[in-house]
């Protein structure tokens, strides 16, 4: 059976910066009965606190913090680039271990984002790109798809089976 690696916030567990979550959703539940989830809140796996600090990529590309360009910043100005790495790099640790080829992440996050992160600017402004752990898993090939896209995230799964 074919494991999904899922962002805990979206399972409900409160691990979000500002302590909440963003689910359950009902086909992720079905999941977690099946067996398939592999749950990891990269920032908490890399060693950030919940509740944390904001924190944003300037310019909004995760796979910039890979090749060291840029970095994670949080609003209070603090550099947290390694927090996130390591938590990329255990989830892509989880996805070697399991192989796991697809991934459900959150939207929007500088961590988990698939298609849109924020610009670094505070100001809720939205840029295409990707977080840190959902760039390094594209990189080595896992699908990645965001809460936004559950169906096509089981029409993946689907095809594995």
């Amino acid at each position: 059976m074919h494991k999904i690696l899922v962002s805990r916030c979206l399972l409900g567990h409160r691990v979000r910066y500002d302590g909440g979550a963003s689910g359950p959703f009902d086909v992720l539940q079905q999941w977690i009965d099946e067996g398939r989830v592999v749950p990891l809140c990269p920032e908490v796996a890399g060693g950030l606190p919940t509740p944390r600090a904001a924190a944003e990529i300037p310019g909004g590309q995760g796979s910039e913090v890979l090749d060291g360009l840029t970095s994670v910043i949080t609003v209070e100005g603090q550099d947290v680039s390694a927090e996130f790495l390591n938590g990329a790099h255990q989830a892509l640790a989880l996805v070697r271990q399991h192989g796991i080829c697809i991934a459900v992440l959150k939207a929007n996050s500088p961590s988990c984002g698939n298609r849109q992160t924020y610009d670094g600017t505070f100001s809720g402004v939205k840029v295409s790109g990707e977080g840190v752990t959902a760039a390094l898993l594209k990189r080595h090939g896992v699908l990645v798809f965001s809460e936004l896209e559950l169906a096509e995230a089981g029409q993946a799964l689907a095809t594995l089976n």
